[in-house]
């Protein structure tokens, strides 16, 4: 029973990095089913859109799904084209959900391009592919049909590949440079992250534990208090009586608690929330001060 406790504990405290691991498997798993299962290079000049299509749609096909999923994206945009001035956007909140909504998109590219079958077939229809290995041929148009149906025929296409890199092979060393760029830049924009964060790591820390315990408790709060004013509206419906007095958050109040939080340094406000209940339900001048947006320092570390 200790143990188990321990293993709920273990994935509680790291939820987000278990979260893009299975988001990371379950991309790899996909991509190999595809690969293997689903693709079958036509070997003709369809060959460019057919081995595109593959590498490229199901990637925006992940990206989408990630927007609808995406509690955050859905927060960033409610009400963002209202007529009516509900919230404030920041671009950088904006720009870091998007990077986090690009690991599916980019795993699946990553693996199928170290697979190659995607780009074998796709490249073995490029007309650039075409001069590449058919410059110096007499009979070029012989040349260029023989290259479409090397993704079909290995003999064929080590013959053809025997000076150049093998389309395979250019295939896995772009998938290795993009793995390779995109571990830098995720390097990068962590140390300045952390550079220029306006509070230290353990305060830091600190702070990503109260986000997280905040969202916990007002989820269940949330749902406590629906329940109750469910069970109201409906009791007084059946029962043909009048409501009694039943408090619920207005409008305005919403509105306020819906606005990103930014971290001010010459206050001690972790959220909207705790920033609002100090500053006389957010009627306060000092509710509306601006800090700096802590977004892009909570997803990293």
């Amino acid at each position: 029973m200790g143990g188990l406790q321990k293993a709920v504990d273990f994935c509680i405290r790291h939820q987000t990095t278990l979260g893009y691991s299975i988001v990371s498997l379950l991309t790899a798993a996909s991509e190999h089913i595809f690969s293997s299962v689903v693709f079958e290079c036509p070997c003709n000049s369809g060959n460019m859109v057919y081995g595109y299509s593959f590498l490229l749609a199901p990637a925006f096909v992940l990206l989408l799904l990630g927007c609808m999923v995406s509690t955050r994206t859905w927060r960033l945009f409610t009400g963002m084209c209202s007529p009516e001035k509900h919230l404030q956007h920041s671009s950088q909140r904006t720009w870091s959900s998007f990077c986090q909504l690009l690991l599916a998109p980019l795993t699946w590219i990553a693996l199928a391009l170290l697979g190659a079958n995607f780009y074998e077939c796709a490249a073995s229809g490029s007309s650039t592919t075409a001069r590449l290995f058919c410059k110096d041929n007499g009979t070029r148009t012989e040349c260029q049909k023989q290259l479409l149906k090397m993704p079909c025929d290995k003999k064929l296409s080590e013959n053809i590949t025997a000076e150049w890199l093998s389309l395979r092979a250019q295939s896995q060393l772009i998938g290795w440079f993009l793995i390779a760029s995109i571990m830098t830049v995720a390097l990068i924009s962590t140390c300045v992250s952390h550079c220029c964060s306006p509070v230290s790591y353990l305060q830091l820390k600190f702070w990503k534990f109260y986000s997280k315990k905040e969202r916990e408790v007002f989820e269940k709060k949330a749902n406590e208090h629906a329940t109750k004013l469910a069970e109201r509206n409906t009791n007084c419906f059946f029962e043909a009586i009048d409501p009694a007095p039943f408090h619920t958050p207005s409008n305005t109040d919403w509105q306020k608690i819906s606005i990103f939080h930014t971290f001010n340094s010459q206050e001690q406000y972790y959220s909207t929330i705790h920033k609002y209940v100090n500053t006389n339900r957010g009627n306060d001048t000092e509710f509306e001060e601006e800090g700096q947006d802590l977004n892009c320092f909570s997803i990293c570390g």
